[in-house]
């Protein structure tokens, strides 16, 4: 027969005993970041390199998270160029996103008690709303406009469902959960989309569609008079610009992006119980990735030289669409992280109480179970870009050379991106497209 657990010195060493048998695992569980080859090559603006990695590492790196493959690999495909397969792979994203929402009950079951990460990944709004917008870009670089612009009526029709979509999510909670994580119902300042207005703007000129065009100038102006925490900054000047151009003259318009979509980190919360437990509250949060990018010109063969105009700051309307999300995953983690904790700290008392070493064991294994489940899910797409910027000069039709100069806040040269013999034509979209991720 095995000796017995000399009883007071086990339970005198428990809280130090579970402090450091949940760091131990932690450390197991830490690992580098798996996407810091694919990242090397996009910000040294070698994206067939980096889908070619991101292909060879699938499984790895998203496992059974289509959408978020289906979305990194879509965007990098459309920073190298090839648009009919970033389409492909868009569209395939936007099926998935469509299925996911529409999640089943197991799945909710099981997120009140493991984490949010057992749940397949359905996708952020603002990558919902953006996809469409890049498969738009896809379109029109394949010459087929009235694909582009069934597009970007796909983003205002998203739009106008947002909001019913936020208060599904809000009835997903019952009443007794909403007292119990004290929730109360979010609103956000977000229905309308200054670059999806832009690119119809453009379309619908170029298809002769003079008031689809102005519907979609006011909207866009309607965007920076109405959403301001979204758009601090003011309106581009030369929006008026776009529906003002002279007979015979043609417009040459230059949408650039730059740096990269926000990312999500984890905030963690530990309230210390008597019994030398604690409770772990996990919530994702939403953060800026920052760039080195702070102006950018289209610079002429000859000299002239004409600075580009923030159009969309799409870190803010990611962070903005996230705050209803966030709203009912953190009634969730103080739920779910409140009962685990409260298990194990039951446990752990049980055990003191009646001089159980085993109660005290099991009180140990359902804290390191609460520590190592409880955690948020950071999960999201990490190749959209940070900003839009746009320019727009009326030109003489011809052929013209010239390059868009991305700069860093001290006039730092950083990237430019060369174009020879662009062809300006009349009376149809010469639009330019720019990206540089640092």
């Amino acid at each position: 027969m095995n000796a017995p657990l000399p009883q007071k010195n086990f339970r005198g060493k428990l809280p130090q005993l579970a402090a450091l048998f949940c760091f131990a695992l932690l450390l197991f569980s830490c690992a580098s970041d798996p996407f810091a080859k694919i990242d090397q090559e996009v910000f040294a603006g070698k994206y067939e390199e980096a889908v070619q990695i991101l292909e060879t590492e699938k499984k790895s790196l998203y496992g059974s998270d289509a959408i978020l493959y289906y979305l990194d690999k879509g965007m990098i495909a459309h920073y190298a160029g090839n648009y009919e397969e970033s389409s492909a792979l868009l569209q395939d994203g936007e099926r998935a996103i469509e299925d996911a929402f529409t999640k089943s009950v197991t799945e909710s079951i099981t997120s009140y008690i493991v984490n949010d990460k057992s749940k397949q990944y359905a996708g952020e709004d603002y990558e919902d709303l953006y996809l469409n917008v890049f498969n738009a870009l896809n379109y029109y670089h394949q010459k087929k406009m009235e694909d582009a612009m069934v597009e970007i009526r796909r983003v205002g029709a998203k739009l106008q469902v947002l909001h019913t979509k936020y208060d599904a999510l809000n009835e997903e909670l019952s009443d007794e959960d909403r007292d119990a994580a004290d929730y109360t119902d979010v609103e956000i300042n977000f229905s309308n989309s200054a670059l999806a207005r832009y690119l119809g703007l453009l379309f619908y000129r170029a298809a002769g569609k003079s008031d689809d065009a102005r519907i979609d100038r006011d909207w866009l102006k309607k965007a920076f008079a109405d959403e301001k925490p979204v758009y601090p900054f003011p309106a581009p000047s030369i929006i008026d610009e776009e529906l003002a151009v002279p007979k015979g003259k043609a417009r040459l318009n230059v949408l650039a992006f730059s740096g990269l979509s926000p990312v999500k980190v984890e905030e963690v919360t530990r309230i210390p119980m008597p019994t030398g437990n604690w409770i772990k509250i996990a919530l994702p949060e939403m953060e800026k990735t920052p760039s080195a990018v702070r102006k950018i010109e289209l610079v002429f063969e000859g000299g002239a030289t004409h600075e580009l105009a923030l159009l969309e700051d799409i870190q803010n309307v990611a962070i903005e669409t996230f705050k209803i999300h966030l709203g009912t995953i953190k009634a969730k983690s103080i739920i779910r992280g409140t009962t685990k904790g409260g298990i194990a700290t039951g446990l752990s008392a049980a055990g003191r109480q009646n001089d159980n070493p085993w109660l005290a064991l099991a009180g140990l294994g359902a804290q390191a179970f609460a520590e190592l489940s409880e955690s948020a899910d950071l999960r999201l797409a990490r190749y959209f870009p940070g900003k839009a910027s746009i320019g727009g000069v009326t030109l003489d039709p011809g052929n013209y050379t010239f390059s868009v100069n991305y700069y860093d806040g001290t006039g730092g040269f950083i990237e430019s991106i060369e174009h020879k013999n662009f062809a300006v034509q009349l009376s149809t979209l010469n639009l330019v497209e720019t990206y540089c991720s640092k």
